[in-house]
């Protein structure tokens, strides 16, 4: 089975066959580790998160992607930022590749128990700041991760 592609900063990154995108991500941290999932799609590592759906907030995608992939309530976020450099792509296996421009949030939840696998990933873990420079995130992650690990811990007020 073909594997999703990830594109940054890559002249030779397909074009775009579809409009512009929008996804969210989550940077979920439990005692100064940060949450990532293994995609099932690529094998890869990447944050929680995926494409804001037609008539869907924001906020709503937010909650519904970190309840679909990891069966976690969001009980408070706040904005990290906006990732649009154009360079961001993502093809699909059956073709289809999207420019995507992400909004990043701090997400607190409200109880690690309930964390699960969803069949979108083969696994969920935790990973510490020493750790996540190692770690092969798809490349539309990994400078949302590299700028998590630039600013200080993430504190929401």
């Amino acid at each position: 089975m073909p594997l999703s592609r990830f594109f940054y900063q890559d002249p030779a990154a397909p074009e775009p066959t579809r409009p512009l995108s929008l996804g969210v991500v989550a940077l979920i941290e439990r005692e100064g580790t940060l949450l990532l999932e293994q995609r099932a799609d690529a094998g890869r590592w990447g944050l929680i998160g995926g494409v804001v759906e037609m008539g869907e907030s924001l906020e709503g995608a937010l909650r519904r992607e970190v309840e679909e992939e990891t069966r976690l309530a969001v009980s408070r976020f706040s904005l990290f930022g906006t990732f649009s450099d154009p360079s961001r792509r993502i093809q699909y296996p059956q073709g289809d590749v999207l420019r995507i421009v992400t909004l990043a949030y701090a997400v607190e939840v409200e109880d690690f128990g309930a964390l699960a696998l969803s069949d979108e990933s083969t696994e969920l873990r935790f990973f510490s700041r020493d750790e996540l420079p190692r770690v092969d995130v798809v490349e539309t992650h990994r400078h949302i991760v590299d700028a998590f690990l630039t600013q200080p811990p993430i504190v929401l007020a």
